[in-house]
């Protein structure tokens, strides 16, 4: 798994080049200009999907363990709305 520092520094790299090319575009329409930024607009997407996914295993840690979380707080809220109608 990349670090934080690894994507953040592909990210602004990517940033500043696509920032770069709308600007070239301004002077004009290019095909392969405009077709690297749009690659370079999913790129960035893609990095910051990826930035939240570490964020959310430093935060709460792998998803698996996540999900086994969720799974026994929904038992548990079943079982307490099962106690409170029988009671």
């Amino acid at each position: 798994m990349r670090t934080m520092r690894d994507i953040r520094d592909e990210l602004d790299r990517a940033t500043e080049r696509r920032a770069e090319l709308w600007h070239e575009l301004g002077d004009g329409v290019d095909p392969a200009k405009s077709a690297e930024a749009a690659e370079l607009t999913e790129r960035i997407d893609d990095l910051w999907a990826e930035a939240r996914a570490l964020r959310a295993y430093d935060h709460f840690g792998p998803s698996d363990a996540i999900r086994a979380r969720a799974r026994a707080e929904e038992r548990l809220e079943r079982d307490a709305r099962r106690l409170d109608r029988a009671a």
